[in-house]
C-alpha cells in the first residue's frame, strides 16, 4: 500500500494563472532574481539547462502547475530537501500545487511561518557545504507526482516514455560531464539567509506512484564559471563597437 503522506502546502504565494499555459509536462520551473525583479534566462547546454546567479543576489524558484489535477513538487536546492534539510530523495515532503496554479519557493523552511531565504553566495559558504554535503552543490531540482485518484488509472501516454528517456539521457550526459577532464569548477552556491515570513500550512496527498512522473532540473553558477563551460560567450573588453584603425586623433599630453 503507498504511504499517505503528510505534506506542506505553501498558501501565502499562490497565483492563479489558469489559460495561457501550454500543457508540456506537470510542473514548469524557473529562477526568479529577488534583488533585479527579473527571471533568469535560461542557457540550454549540453542536455542541461543553466541560469546565471549573481552572488548576493536572493531569488526565488518560480514552481507552474501545468494541469488541471493537484501536483506535489519535492524540491531540493544543492541536494538538499528544502524543506526538511534533509539530503534530498524524491520520497520526502514536498510543496503540494492547486490545479493550473504557481507559487515561489524564497527559502529554507523554517517553520509554518518562515523561511531562511535563498541567495548566491560562493561554494563554501553555502548551506550544502556549511552542513557537511557539497558534492551536489549548483543543481535546483523539482520531482513531480501526480495524485492518486480512486479510479482506473488511464493507460500511459507515448510522450510520458519519450520525456523519461530525455530525463535519462540528461543524467547520463551529467555523469559524463562531471567525470570529464578540464571541467570547469563550480563557483557559486545557495546560502541560508535572513529569516522571512513565508506562511504555509499542512494538507494531505497521496502520490500516483513512488516514482516521480516528471523531474525538473536547473543548474546555475557564477557568469564567470559559464563563460568557462562554455555555456556563455566570452566577453571580449573594448568590442562593443565597431573597431576604428586611428583610434586617436591627436598627441595627448604626458
Amino acid at each position: 500500500m503507498k504511504r499517505l503522506a503528510s505534506l506542506l502546502l505553501a498558501a501565502a504565494t499562490l497565483l492563479a494563472t489558469a489559460g495561457a499555459v501550454q500543457a508540456r509536462g506537470l510542473v514548469d520551473v524557473q529562477v526568479r532574481d529577488l534583488d533585479r525583479h527579473e527571471l533568469l534566462p535560461v542557457h540550454p547546454h549540453r542536455g542541461k539547462a543553466w541560469v546565471e546567479g549573481r552572488p548576493g543576489h536572493r531569488y526565488a524558484i518560480r514552481l507552474q502547475n501545468l494541469t488541471g489535477e493537484r501536483v506535489l513538487a519535492v524540491v531540493s536546492v544543492d541536494g538538499v530537501n528544502v524543506i526538511s534539510g534533509e539530503t534530498a530523495a524524491t520520497g520526502q515532503a514536498g510543496y503540494v500545487l492547486g490545479p493550473w496554479q504557481s507559487m515561489e519557493v524564497k527559502g529554507w523552511r523554517k517553520s509554518l511561518s518562515e523561511v531562511a531565504a535563498f541567495h548566491f553566495t560562493d561554494l563554501p559558504g553555502s548551506y550544502a557545504a556549511r552542513t557537511g554535503r557539497p558534492d551536489n552543490v549548483g543543481v535546483i531540482g523539482v520531482a513531480a507526482f501526480r495524485e492518486r485518484m480512486h479510479r482506473p488509472p488511464p493507460p500511459p501516454a507515448p510522450i510520458a516514455e519519450s520525456r523519461a528517456a530525455d530525463v535519462a539521457k540528461s543524467v547520463r550526459g551529467s555523469e559524463a560531464e562531471r567525470v570529464a577532464p578540464g571541467a570547469a569548477r563550480q563557483e557559486l552556491g545557495t546560502g541560508h539567509g535572513e529569516r522571512r515570513w513565508d506562511a504555509a500550512t499542512y494538507t494531505r496527498f497521496e502520490r500516483a506512484s513512488q516514482r516521480p512522473d516528471e523531474v525538473v532540473a536547473l543548474w546555475y553558477d557564477s557568469h564567470r564559471a559559464l563563460v568557462a563551460r562554455g555555456v556563455l560567450p566570452r566577453r571580449w573588453p573594448g568590442r562593443g563597437h565597431e573597431a576604428r584603425p586611428f583610434p586617436v586623433g591627436f598627441v595627448p599630453d604626458p
